[in-house]
């Protein structure tokens, strides 16, 4: 049985790490950037 307000909390979780996933990913580029320079 699937109950709807844990989807909506797993999806939340899941949009959370990809948006910590994307500023690390950031993150990263700018500092390799920075070193270039």
């Amino acid at each position: 049985m699937s109950d709807p307000k844990h989807d909506r909390i797993r999806r939340n979780r899941n949009l959370v790490l990809a948006g910590i996933l994307a500023a690390f990913v950031i993150l990263v580029y700018f500092i390799s950037i920075a070193k270039m320079n």
